[in-house]
């Protein structure tokens, strides 16, 4: 049975990034450096070939689709949309460190920020939108795609699907990186897990 691989490519980085904010769903664009920064890992890093091009909507994925895979149409899938910070939205880490709902968050005692999205519904998302690129992929008759991401999918996603397990922590990636997955079929179809093969 055929496997199928897909590329998680974290995008450039961004403002938000910058200053260490919690950056959801503010549609940030990559910096000038981070524009900088991509075309230099196109120059130096051999990108994989793919044949499908997937990325979230936001604006700074889809600069960094643009980037990397000029010659390939970007696929939107919507469910791949960063994490719902709500009320912590544009805040860093130092300026919420005594809010009490950010410790209830933080420490797992709470499983969705203030005005934001729930920790499950967003992991269940997140495989949602891994699935319908599977099954885009296996209707075209396609085995090698990537998918521009953020970093917070990226984490989630790999810590709830991916193999080997391992922590959220341990799932995180620079700018312009990430990770390739494997498809197989008949265990993806069996658990919804995929093994995590490689780093970009």
């Amino acid at each position: 049975m055929r496997t199928y691989k897909i590329h998680l490519i974290r995008h450039g980085l961004t403002e938000g990034n910058l200053k260490g904010q919690y950056i959801g769903r503010t549609d940030l664009p990559v910096t000038p450096e981070g524009v900088t920064e991509l075309r230099t890992l196109k120059d130096t890093i051999d990108y994989p070939f793919i044949e499908q091009l997937y990325s979230s909507p936001m604006l700074r994925c889809r600069q960094t689709a643009n980037i990397l895979y000029p010659d390939n149409k970007i696929n939107i899938i919507e469910n791949l949309i960063e994490y719902d910070f709500g009320e912590f939205e544009g805040k860093t880490a130092n300026e919420l460190e005594i809010n009490p709902d950010y410790i209830a968050w933080t420490s797992g005692k709470s499983n969705s920020t203030p005005g934001g999205e729930d920790n499950t519904e967003f992991a269940k998302r997140l495989a949602l939108a891994i699935n319908q690129i599977v099954r885009d992929m296996m209707n075209k008759g396609l085995h090698e795609s990537a998918a521009i991401m953020h970093g917070g999918t990226i984490m989630v996603l790999l810590a709830s699907c991916g193999l080997p397990r391992r922590h959220l922590a341990e799932w995180t990636t620079e700018n312009g990186r990430g990770y390739t997955i494997l498809i197989d079929p008949s265990i993806y179809g069996r658990t919804g897990a995929f093994e995590v093969i490689d780093t970009i």
